[in-house]
């Protein structure tokens, strides 16, 4: 009998997964905030996701946070402000031997999960797979991606990632996870700001050229300074290039602006910048970027943290 996968966050990325974990006959169960979420959930049916324009809905079981069901194995797929709190009501519920896939935007929040749970195995994840919300306890597969895997501390890939096979999630074990970690924090850095300042799509940052490479020249040294060159190398030609291959879309960071939610900025943004401060390393347009965002967000009416 296959490991029962628990998945906390019924987000994008967490129903993704749910969805296609369940259709390939593999145990899931989903874990909800409350009594009231899980009777809205349960009065929906289950979890649909729409591929192709066709919608197919999987009735994964679903419990509260106040369960007290063993767990050995966890996909956390919450937001990054969300992550530690969440993982922290559930650490007596986590085996001994319990493995956690951190999904999370960014840097901060993963560090963060594995200190509050010791005793478990902490995976970091990094995906470029493309999906959305239209409606609760839906979501669009708008985009096939890939999901890196890795854990610094224990090279050793899990035998579970078999289960991954089995559901058709494209993904590879990487040993050097936080290399792809930075790099990725570095793209996002370099973008998804400028979309909410400039009130644009991705390619309309091909207007404001010489901003991006100012950014992507601090962003490298940042890099450099942590241990990453690898992360580093020929950054700002795949910034440009990731502008050009994702022109018409939207960031996740405006979308969420324009939406009026939350954003991850301390885990993005702001981890760069405290690590900057850290190595006591002196980059004005980072941190002048930083200021300008977190005043944007506070005219809207939004949390600058």
């Amino acid at each position: 009998m296959s490991t029962t996968w628990h998945i906390l966050g019924a987000g994008s990325l967490g129903t993704l997964w749910a969805t296609r974990l369940a259709r390939a006959g593999l145990p899931v169960r989903l874990i909800v905030r409350d009594t009231a979420r899980l009777q809205a959930y349960q009065a929906a049916g289950g979890l649909t996701l729409v591929e192709q324009g066709q919608a197919q809905c999987y009735p994964v079981p679903a419990e509260t946070l106040a369960n007290d069901a063993p767990i050995e194995r966890l996909l956390v797929a919450c937001k990054a402000y969300d992550a530690e709190a969440a993982v922290a009501q559930l650490a007596h519920r986590l085996a001994p031997a319990a493995e956690l896939i951190l999904l999370q935007n960014g840097l901060g929040s993963q560090d963060a999960v594995a200190a509050r749970v010791p005793q478990a195995r902490c995976i970091f994840a990094s995906s470029t797979e493309g999906a959305f919300r239209d409606g609760d306890w839906r979501v669009v597969f708008a985009g096939h991606g890939y999901t890196w895997l890795g854990d610094s501390s224990h090279p050793v890939a899990p035998i579970w990632l078999d289960d991954l096979e089995a559901a058709g999630i494209p993904h590879a074990w990487s040993v050097d996870i936080l290399t792809r970690l930075w790099r990725k924090l570095a793209l996002n850095c370099a973008i998804n700001p400028l979309t909410v300042l400039h009130d644009c799509r991705n390619g309309g940052l091909q207007q404001h050229q010489c901003e991006v490479a100012t950014l992507c020249s601090e962003l490298a040294l940042l890099l450099e300074h942590c241990g990453q060159p690898a992360a580093a190398q020929d950054l700002q030609q795949e910034v440009e290039r990731v502008i050009l291959a994702t022109a018409a879309n939207y960031s996740s960071m405006y979308q969420d602006v324009a939406n009026q939610r939350r954003t991850e900025i301390s885990y993005l943004l702001g981890h760069a910048c405290e690590v900057a401060a850290r190595h006591q390393l002196v980059l004005p347009h980072l941190n002048q970027l930083q200021q300008r965002l977190m005043a944007h967000l506070r005219t809207r009416g939004l949390p600058s943290d």
